[in-house]
């Protein structure tokens, strides 16, 4: 499995989620009890702790790297999210399939392929630069340090507002999938999936990049450089 790593972007810090961001997960989920959902979101401290003690269990199992989302200038847990459907394609091709264990090579623990999902965020700091720069950190980490081929990004085809958001990033759909699982809600959903590739990643970058510089130019105070210049900049170390 992957080892866990602290990610630290302009404005937040994503952190290997763990029992000290329980209470932060409860405040900051605390605006979104009573609104329907897409996502996991838990509602009190006893949800935030079993919430942080199975994103661990599948860390544990080589399956997700789970994430707080902390302010960085007041160290606020505004939300959470995570890479997740981790897919290794190393190694040899071997036919027939055997019923032996599958021995990892030295280079199993780095995926090829990854998922970004399960992420919910306080309704105080959505629509702004806090996803952006979360989206930018784990991109990042994904293609520049991992080198991965692909990353795959979901929603439930209802959900608006996210698949705009990920829209936004230059992310290219690869359709609906009709009928593909249960919501939250317990009607049976469609699925519509969204993925980047290794190649279009410099230009989704690029158009993170001038969407944050964009968000910062309308801030009296920005959080983070109001310049695309001044982000490729400090983006440039990041990963």
């Amino acid at each position: 499995m992957p080892a866990p790593v602290i990610l630290d972007g302009r404005i937040v810090r994503l952190e290997p989620l763990a029992t000290h961001h329980v209470p932060g997960l409860a405040a900051a989920a605390q605006a979104l009890r009573g609104q329907p959902g897409f996502t996991v979101v838990p509602h009190g401290e006893q949800e935030a702790r079993t919430y942080v003690f199975q994103a661990e269990a599948a860390q544990l199992a080589g399956s997700a790297l789970a994430f707080a989302i902390v302010m960085i200038g007041d160290e606020c847990v505004v939300g959470a999210t995570r890479f997740t459907r981790l897919d290794y394609w190393q190694g040899p091709l071997t036919w027939p399939l055997s019923a032996e264990p599958v021995t990892a090579s030295p280079g199993g623990a780095i995926p090829d392929a990854v998922e970004i999902g399960n992420t919910w965020l306080t309704p105080a700091v959505r629509g702004g630069q806090v996803n952006l720069d979360s989206k930018l950190l784990l991109l990042t980490h994904a293609f520049d340090t991992w080198r991965v081929r692909r990353v795959t990004l979901r929603a439930d085809a209802r959900n608006l507002r996210s698949r705009a958001a990920i829209e936004r990033l230059g992310a290219v759909s690869d359709g609906v999938r009709r009928a593909h699982s249960r919501g939250l809600d317990g009607e049976v959903r469609d699925t519509a999936f969204y993925s980047i590739l290794r190649d279009e990643w410099p230009g989704v970058r690029e158009r993170i990049i001038e969407q944050l510089a964009a968000r910062a130019a309308q801030r009296r105070a920005p959080l983070i450089p109001a310049t695309a210049e001044a982000l490729r900049a400090l983006t440039a170390s990041i990963g």
